[in-house]
Order: structure tokens, then C-alpha cells, then sequence
């Protein structure tokens, strides 16, 4: 792309931003999504999956930190995806608090196919498909992202009439952020279950926390086991007052993340930081490199 196709592109998609800020512009939802499950109303996702009210937390007895059966349950389910999942389809539901800010819940149709190493060599790069469904303003949005192809961009364009052209952005480009609190390099079920262990790992050194694992639990149509983290008093050490895990029991990987802050003062509650919620996740359905090519003629990619 020349110096004036970038151009036109970034004026293009300076308009767009213009459009997206002033119709979306972040608000606090009064709804029960940001309340979780210890507190005294119910947790409800998107999907109206339910946790249990009367949910409090309480250490886990007989090991040496609370974590560790979390962290346990984790591991298991990160082995499980690596020996077992090559790619999957998904509804991706999820609200991210940004600078501050608590934005809209954004859905879209995920696609991802698996990265896979063998030894030291990458014999398949990670692949993302991405199709917005909501909010209005971004429907129909396609974006792709293939690890180590396209100079290492994403590959996208909007929907409706602003379909005009397809665009190619970094992941950290400041436009392909925009409303996202994570690239798109960071997105999918392994990577959500290794930061699962990374936050682990590093409270466990940080200090005590409470836990609770149980079943009986559902996201959407599906039952789960819920990990409930709890850190009671605010600490710089922590990224989080409540976070709530919720693992399918038949998949055996977590399907819904929820994290909140602690609230502003006492007697409020706590404040939603991050959720995601994948529905409808059908394993190894056979996906290719054709569903990751922008010249796929079921996609509506400009030429």
C-alpha cells in the first residue's frame, strides 16, 4: 500500500472512529451483569446463564494455597485443549472496562484454528476469524488475523455502507484497539486458560485469598463447575476483588470469565472490570485456511 492509499485509509477510518465514539460512547450499566454472584444480587451474563445467590466465599482445606485446586483444574484444562482441540467455532460475548470506563457488550461469531508446534518449529500459526453482530454500529465487521502472515496485520473491513475497502492494521494500532482492551493476538479459549495460570501463579506469591469450587452452575444451556476467586481488601498486588471461572463439565474448558473491582465505597458493589462468554462452542468442526482468507467469497471483504 502507498503513502496515499494509507492516507485515504486512515481519513476513512478516522470517520468511522468519529461515528463509533459518538454512538458508543462508554456508559455504566445499572443491569445485574456487573454484579457477581457473593453479593446480593445475581451474576447474569448476556446469555442469562445464573450463579447462585447465596454463593460466599471460603477457603479450599487441604492444600497448602486456596489456588491450588483452581490452578489444577486449569492445568487440566489447558493439557485437555492442546491434545484434543484443533479448531472451534463460537459466540463471543464480552464487555471490557477501558481507561476507566465501562463500554457496551460487544458479540461476534468467533472462528479459530489452533496454533501447533512441533519441537521448535510452528507447523500451524495460530488463526482468527472474527464477524461483529453487535452493537449495531459494527455489524457486519470481518476481521482476520493469521500468526506471521500479512506482514504480521490484521486484515478487516466494515460493515453495511461503510463497506468501502479493506484495511490492514497491526494489532496494537491504535484504530485496530479501538473499544478492545486486548489485541486480537490475545483472543481465544488456550490463551484465556494460560492467563488463567499466570494470575494464578503470581497471587499465590502475592498473598491469601479465598476460593470456592462448585458444581451446579450454567452458562447458556450448559452446566458448569464455578471457581470463585475472592481477594477481600483492596491491594495493589491484585488485578481483581471477584473473579468467577465457569468450566464446562462436559468440554472441560472455561466458557465465561467474569472480574470485578472493589467498590468505590463501602457498602457499594463491586465494579465489572472484564467478561467474556463464549456460546455455542462446537470443537473441531474441520475449519481450513479457507476460512481465514479474505478472498473467501462467503466473507464480504472488498476486493
Amino acid at each position: 500500500m502507498d503513502r496515499s492509499q494509507t492516507l485515504a485509509v486512515r481519513i476513512f477510518l478516522a470517520l468511522v472512529v468519529c461515528l463509533t465514539l459518538i454512538c458508543l460512547w462508554p456508559r455504566e450499566s445499572s443491569e445485574g451483569i456487573s454484579r457477581p454472584a457473593s453479593i446480593a444480587s445475581t451474576s447474569r451474563p448476556p446469555d442469562n446463564s445464573v450463579a447462585d445467590q447465596s454463593l460466599q466465599p471460603q477457603a479450599v482445606e487441604g492444600h497448602a494455597h486456596a489456588l491450588d485446586p483452581a490452578l489444577e483444574i486449569a492445568r487440566q484444562a489447558l493439557t485437555h485443549y492442546q491434545a484434543y482441540v484443533d479448531d472451534y467455532t463460537a459466540t463471543l460475548i464480552k464487555r471490557e472496562r477501558i481507561s476507566g470506563s465501562l463500554g457496551s457488550i460487544s458479540k461476534m461469531e468467533l472462528k479459530l484454528r489452533a496454533r501447533r508446534v512441533e519441537g521448535d518449529k510452528l507447523v500451524r500459526p495460530l488463526q482468527v476469524y472474527l464477524k461483529m453482530l453487535d452493537p449495531w454500529l459494527s455489524r457486519g465487521r470481518e476481521v482476520i488475523w493469521v500468526e506471521g502472515r500479512h506482514e504480521g496485520k490484521l486484515i478487516a473491513h466494515e460493515g453495511g455502507l461503510k463497506n468501502l475497502m479493506r484495511v490492514s492494521l497491526a494489532p496494537t494500532d491504535t484504530l485496530a484497539m479501538l473499544g478492545n482492551k486486548y489485541p486480537i493476538t490475545e483472543i481465544g479459549l488456550q490463551r484465556s486458560i494460560e492467563k488463567l495460570i499466570e494470575k494464578g501463579e503470581r497471587d499465590k506469591l502475592a498473598g491469601d485469598c479465598s476460593v470456592v469450587i462448585e458444581p451446579g452452575h450454567r452458562v447458556g444451556d450448559r452446566p458448569c463447575r464455578l471457581i470463585q476467586v475472592t481477594h477481600p481488601e483492596p491491594d495493589p498486588r491484585f488485578d481483581f476483588h471477584i473473579a468467577q471461572i465457569f468450566i464446562d463439565q462436559e468440554l472441560g474448558l472455561p466458557v465465561r470469565y467474569a472480574a470485578f473491582l472493589w467498590p468505590d465505597s463501602p457498602g457499594a458493589e463491586p465494579k465489572l472490570e472484564e467478561e467474556y462468554t463464549y456460546l455455542n462452542v462446537r470443537l473441531n468442526v474441520g475449519l481450513t485456511d479457507r476460512d481465514f482468507d479474505p478472498d473467501n467469497p462467503a466473507y464480504q471483504f472488498p476486493k
